[in-house]
């Protein structure tokens, strides 16, 4: 692992690593599509985030301990700084999918994060972006948002909780771009990328099972957890791919494009909705992911 992490150190700013961060980022993308929709599906968000949380502390932990160097002083202070704020985007989401459904929450995070991202890579990377790659960030934030929109008319629920639920996933989507300019910083400052990957996921994973705990034992019907169990397990091996493949595509290029790739997750998020979910997608639904995509080819394309 120690060759691996050397390798792709040495590919990092270069055609060879931005190919391969390309490829990370779209593989991200249609994993968290459906990490997500592990969060919104039969289970209480809290506790689907707490059984994740648990089999990433147990899955981690190994390769941590005895398989990775250790983090020294710089990258243990950054992990200590990722616990807070993955703890709140986690918090976040939890509170938004409690409230609106799962076609709403998501594309508002999603679409809100990647323009905020840009906007901070510029600021802390000196990332910039071409006019042409401005106007597929447009593109896939706008179609992202107008998608989210486009749901919201459909939404039955009462119209407070619908609000608030808006307002959560805004400042998720917030979250989303600081904790992605965070972690990014945080892989660059690391000898060994892996080093940060195991330890971000056994350090940050510690937190929910415990809150998940709390509610648990706070529920008037409590369900069955052996399914529940089955569904951590599986949302840890996504979350693997899905977060450790976008801190990845990061660390070997552009952080800001990295980000916006990302949210094509969008477009695999309505397919999961559309098909497994029972959730409608129409042709207004089904020109909107396209225009997604399309922004995602165009920051591709014209940097």
């Amino acid at each position: 692992m120690n060759d691996l992490g050397a390798w792709l150190v040495s590919v990092a700013g270069t055609p060879e690593g931005a190919q391969l961060a390309t490829i990370l980022a779209l593989v991200s993308a249609l994993a968290h599509a459906v990490f997500g929709a592990m969060q919104k599906g039969r289970y209480d968000p809290w506790l689907t985030r707490g059984a994740i949380d648990a089999w990433l502390c147990i899955l981690s932990a190994p390769i941590a301990l005895f398989v990775v160097p250790w983090p020294n002083l710089t990258t243990a202070l950054i992990l200590a700084g990722a616990i807070v704020v993955h703890f709140a985007y986690k918090v976040t989401m939890a509170l938004a999918y409690e409230r609106a459904a799962y076609t709403v929450v998501y594309p508002v995070v999603r679409g809100t994060g990647p323009l905020v991202t840009v906007i901070a890579a510029l600021l802390f990377f000196g990332e910039y972006f071409t006019p042409v790659q401005w106007l597929g960030v447009a593109c896939l934030s706008g179609g992202i948002l107008l998608l989210a929109v486009r749901n919201i008319a459909e939404e039955v629920i009462d119209p407070r909780t619908l609000k608030i639920g808006l307002l959560w996933a805004l400042a998720g989507g917030c979250l989303v771009a600081i904790y992605t300019t965070y972690d990014a910083y945080g892989i660059r400052q690391t000898p060994d990328p892996f080093t940060f990957l195991a330890w971000f996921f056994f350090v940050t994973a510690i937190d929910f099972p415990l809150l998940a705990t709390w509610h648990y034992k706070r529920l008037k019907v409590q369900p069955v957890l052996g399914p529940l169990v089955w569904r951590g397990f599986v949302g840890a091996l996504i979350a693997w791919i899905s977060f450790g493949g976008v801190l990845m595509a990061t660390r070997l290029d552009k952080v800001g494009e990295a980000a916006v790739l990302r949210e094509t997750s969008v477009v695999f998020a309505a397919f999961i909705g559309w098909f497994i979910m029972g959730e409608k997608v129409g042709p207004r639904r089904l020109f909107l992911m396209c225009l997604v995509a399309l922004g995602a080819v165009i920051v591709e394309m014209g940097g």
